[in-house]
């Protein structure tokens, strides 16, 4: 079973050529790119499109987007964004109210979105160490490689197991 996670979010906008375009501008230090358009949609993402801005007329009701990255991206997505007309709404930094290592940034998009990139990483830590299965896989790799000292074991069982078929083939 697959862990639960989102798949995409839609966000509502009334212009939507404005909205395609500063997510373009904004999103780009994240890696996204439009990857599929239609008309009054448009999908964004780094490999597949998880992010879609979809046009209404109806009114909207502004909300809170957080995307994770490192570092270098909160600062980038900052200038970004607000080169490409957003607001201002927080500058890079620590949160060490949220927690000791909430690293963010926040923009207001032009429709007053409130659009933030965050990075929970410690920038003192020590990779994290490689998972046990991954370990095994490597290990099984290893073992496998050496196949001369498998045979002499399976000779030995088919001694032990089938002694005639050994004197016929002298």
């Amino acid at each position: 079973m697959v862990a639960p996670m989102l798949d995409h979010i839609s966000l509502r906008v009334q212009d939507h050529s404005r909205a395609v375009a500063f997510y373009r501008a904004a999103l780009a230090p994240l890696g996204y790119r439009v990857l599929m358009e239609f008309p009054n949609a448009a999908g964004l993402g780094a490999g597949m499109p998880d992010f879609w801005l979809m046009a209404t007329e109806q009114p909207l009701n502004t909300t809170h987007l957080a995307f994770s990255a490192d570092r270098a991206a909160v600062d980038a997505f900052h200038a970004a964004a607000l080169a490409a007309g957003g607001t201002d709404n927080g500058p890079p930094g620590l949160r060490a109210d949220y927690h000791p290592h909430y690293y963010a940034a926040y923009v207001r998009d032009p429709e007053g979105n409130n659009v933030e990139v965050v990075c929970h990483a410690d920038p003192d830590a020590k990779p994290a160490p490689v998972k046990a299965a991954a370990r095994k896989g490597a290990r099984k790799v290893v073992k496998a490689k050496p196949k001369a000292k498998a045979k002499p074991k399976a000779k030995a069982k088919a001694k032990a197991k089938k002694p005639a078929a050994k004197k016929r083939r002298r």
